[in-house]
């Protein structure tokens, strides 16, 4: 697979990652089991890809452990991120935020246990504290590399400013943030600034929390637990009219010979070197199919024709509830 560097200065990755927070959270309960999720996870391997992406609030915890076990043996394979910030205690559905210089001390150590290594590659902010001053908190964040506990740093759902005065302190590598055919926020200054400063995106949920795979056709095709039920996109009007925005990529995929999953990857590869998708799936079929995205190529009458369909705002609803929304850097 292509391979992409993650900042300036930061790992050469594939080009595409694999987002495991599915694996053991939020979608369903009855998601994968540990042992199919190690099965994944390590397929991906197989097939070539080098870039995980965890948190330790998916689970809470579980995920980093699941990750943790499918890379003994091959953990110098891989460039490997986690995340903390997001404090979520097991059996809570409650989140809070945490940015504060002990707490990104002991949350690194903690995530360092559960995955089973001696350095995390790629370790992000996951939700910026708007109690703590960006520079305490990526100043603790260097303190780890200068450790060797962190390689590289990174940020998510950061705003502009926040990047900037986080970039002064410590070189950000990479930003995460959504993005994708149906949430093309990040161009109109995030992805501005990442360039102007030499930082990398990733997106997260490139397939709009799967909706763009076209596999959802009414609120009942997801788990009675899923909490995609709450998001204002999969509710009421709003998910019909999504409905028919992924109808319209399903037709141009179609005439691609490629899914509609592969269609919205390959676009999200195509709008720069800097991008990294991290996709996420609990099925090995679905991984193989988002993996040989990379392998798509559009032409510039192609592009077109998918920025005519999916124009940037095009997407009805806003993408988090209001308990998530609060979450966010603004």
């Amino acid at each position: 697979m292509q391979m992409r560097q993650l900042g300036q200065a930061g790992p050469q990755v594939t080009a595409l990652g694999l987002g495991c927070m599915g694996l053991s959270d939020f979608y369903s309960s009855s998601g994968a089991s540990e042992a199919e999720g190690i099965a994944l996870i390590q397929r991906a391997l197989d097939l070539g890809l080098g870039f995980l992406d965890t948190a330790d609030v998916y689970g809470p915890h579980t995920n980093e452990r699941t990750v943790g076990k499918a890379l003994r043996g091959r953990r110098e394979r891989v460039v490997l991120a986690t995340k903390f910030g997001i404090v979520r205690q097991p059996g809570s559905s409650y989140r809070g935020v945490d940015g504060s210089p002990g707490y990104v001390r002991s949350a690194c150590e903690a995530s360092l246990q559960r995955l089973g290594v001696d350095h995390i590659d790629l370790y992000y902010q996951h939700r910026v504290d708007p109690a703590v001053p960006i520079e305490d908190t990526v100043g603790a964040m260097a303190e780890l590399v200068r450790q060797g506990k962190v390689r590289y740093l990174g940020l998510s759902e950061a705003a502009p400013s926040t990047i900037r005065r986080a970039h002064k302190v410590h070189p950000i590598s990479a930003l995460q943030t959504e993005y994708s055919l149906w949430s093309r926020d990040p161009e109109d200054e995030i992805l501005p600034t990442l360039r102007e400063l030499g930082i990398a995106l990733v997106p997260y949920s490139p397939l709009g929390r799967g909706f763009l795979a076209g596999r959802f056709r009414k609120l009942e095709d997801l788990a009675p637990d899923d909490w995609r039920r709450e998001s204002p996109r999969f509710q009421g009007e709003n998910f019909a009219k999504n409905l028919a925005l992924v109808d319209r990529i399903k037709a141009i995929a179609e005439e691609k010979g490629c899914t509609p999953s592969q269609l919205a990857l390959a676009w999200l590869l195509a709008q720069g070197p800097d991008l990294v998708p991290i996709p996420g799936t609990t099925s090995l079929a679905r991984l193989e199919e988002n993996l040989a995205s990379a392998g798509i190529a559009l032409s510039p009458q192609e592009l077109h024709r998918i920025e005519a369909v999916a124009p940037q705002g095009v997407a009805s609803g806003h993408r988090y509830n209001p308990a998530m929304a609060h979450l966010l850097n603004g």
